[in-house]
């Protein structure tokens, strides 16, 4: 089977074009909001236009302002959240055969992107049944994903950095029989995230509620946690969950609950219910927030 060969990035971080091969397709990256340095202008523009006809396709489904400008763009296949809450679920076999051979895929670093870009190697077809709905499940958080789906979603919620990692679930996903190397490598990420979770719910006991808010700090802090599962232990004490960390906040709220903060914070874009802003806006935020809920 042709494998194409494989870049993870994210919106802030994106290779170079110049060290990318051949055609191009770019899945679930988002257009980059403006934080700090980071903007579409600086860091997702030189992108697009560095790659140019190479860009065979990007898909996203992220909002962004931006979107509105690539509509017309046959190289850009963009969505809202809303109307798709996973990246997988927007790639078939025929969009796949219509682009052709491609010769580089740049793809997210968490669960969806993986998804999408094994979904895309098998030309359109999920790597099991149901596998689409595990990347939704996950990315959303709304609901149980199957064993399978649990199982990676811990391994890289443990060691979400490892490129490694990522390598070997994508080679599992495509050849479950014969990766057997890939599958106690995955095996063994999913085992750590259990120390993980174990810290993350001895730290969700600290958590402050003020205006339906559940707030905390978790800065020079040694206990290992994940952040996701943090962000839904405070979700069940309040209707949004704020985790401060490394002068970054992130705020969060269930998928469907209707909140837009990058609409309510002058954000550019990114994930509605999820984003991340400078800690130096915390007074802001909050003051927005209990507005809004008033």
């Amino acid at each position: 089977m042709y494998i194409p060969r494989l870049y993870f990035a994210s919106p802030r971080r994106l290779p170079q074009p110049s060290v990318l091969s051949g055609r191009v397709v770019v899945l679930d990256i988002a257009f980059a909001a403006s934080i700090g340095d980071v903007s579409f202008e600086h860091t997702t523009l030189p992108f697009i236009n560095g790659l140019g006809d190479r860009l065979a396709l990007w898909i996203d489904h992220h909002d962004h302002e931006m979107h509105a400008e690539y509509k017309k763009d046959p190289r850009f296949c963009l969505a809202t959240k809303q109307e798709h809450g996973a990246c997988p679920e927007m790639i078939n076999a025929a969009m796949v055969k219509s682009i052709g051979k491609t010769d580089t895929i740049v793809t997210h670093v968490d669960f969806d992107g993986l998804y999408a870009a094994t979904k895309w190697i098998l030309g359109g077809y999920e790597p099991y049944d149901g596998a689409d709905k595990d990347a939704y499940w996950v990315d959303t958080r709304t609901g149980v994903p199957s064993a399978k789906g649990d199982w990676i979603d811990r391994a890289l919620r443990a060691r979400f950095q490892d490129l490694d990692l990522k390598h070997a679930i994508i080679a599992w996903l495509i050849a479950p029989e014969t990766s057997h190397k890939e599958r106690m490598m995955i095996d063994d990420a999913a085992k750590q995230f259990d120390i993980r979770y174990q810290g993350t719910q001895e730290l969700s006991k600290q958590f402050n509620v003020e205006e339906n808010i559940a707030f905390i700090s978790v800065d020079h802090i040694s206990i290992r946690y994940d952040k996701t599962e943090l962000l839904l232990e405070g979700q069940k004490l309040a209707a949004i969950s704020v985790v401060e960390d490394s002068g970054s906040i992130t705020v969060a709220a269930p998928f469907n609950s209707g909140w837009d903060f990058v609409k309510l914070f002058g954000l550019e874009g990114g994930m509605p219910t999820r984003v991340n802003i400078p800690a130096s806006r915390w007074d802001e935020v909050r003051s927005l927030l209990c507005n809004k809920i008033k």
